[in-house]
């Protein structure tokens, strides 16, 4: 099954943007120099011809090659808002975090959770297991996994209790130094400011002086008339 869809993705690599995306990335395994436009364009294809199991069956035999560009389409390919049911879905990509080594591949990935996470809501439970992991990606990809709900313009009762809960996560994370950490915390309460900046605004004052100056002063970037140094 897996032959024909790897040999349409590496006839479209190229070895030159292989090589540079190698020294990128700096994780040791095999890139085939495939742009994400190229990736995008054989997922949606790949998508409409085949059903749910054919995609989860056929993301989990990419994502085990360790290629690059494979484990993207992989994720790509269970990135959708409506799939049902999604059981499968959502349990092949809770298997992946174990191998989470490299940011883009965990954003696909956190990105395809995202979609039924929003579907799902009830799955946050197995979400804060995530942030007690020991594993740095598995903690990171809780708050990546759900920037939904810091992106809500008139968000429910309910969701404003999931966004305080997540809230609560980045806060047991500010004393990371890990700068993955330190940018996912950053990332969740920038796009928040966009959209509660007064929860945002509580958050720095209550957490900001023990974030990196980095992570506080992106946090901030949308709230110029917020003070983000340490006090």
């Amino acid at each position: 099954m897996l032959a024909p869809y790897l040999d349409l993705i590496e006839a479209r690599g190229d070895a030159q943007k292989a090589a540079e995306m190698a020294a990128y990335h700096k994780v040791a395994r095999r890139y085939l120099g495939v742009s994400n436009p190229v990736l995008m364009e054989l997922a949606q294809d790949w998508r409409q011809d085949l059903d749910i199991a054919g995609r989860v069956a056929l993301a989990d035999a990419l994502w085990q090659t360790d290629i690059h560009e494979a484990r993207i389409l992989a994720a790509k390919l269970l990135t959708q808002a409506r799939i049902r049911p999604d059981d499968a879905v959502w349990n092949l990509i809770c298997c992946w975090l174990p191998d989470f080594d490299a940011w883009a591949i965990a954003d696909a990935v956190a990105i395809a959770a995202q979609k039924r996470l929003v579907a799902d809501p009830t799955r946050l439970d197995t979400v804060e297991a995530w942030t007690r992991s020991d594993h740095m990606w598995t903690r990171r990809a809780a708050l990546v996994s759900t920037l939904p709900w810091a992106k809500q313009n008139h968000p429910k009762p309910e969701e404003l209790a999931a966004r305080d809960r997540i809230l609560g996560w980045a806060a047991g994370y500010v004393d990371d130094r890990d700068w993955f950490i330190q940018k996912a915390i950053a990332w969740w309460l920038r796009d928040l400011s966009k959209h509660d900046p007064d929860r945002t605004r509580g958050f720095l004052a209550n957490h900001g002086d023990r974030m990196k100056a980095f992570a506080r002063k992106e946090a901030g970037k949308y709230l110029p008339d917020t003070d983000q140094s340490p006090a």
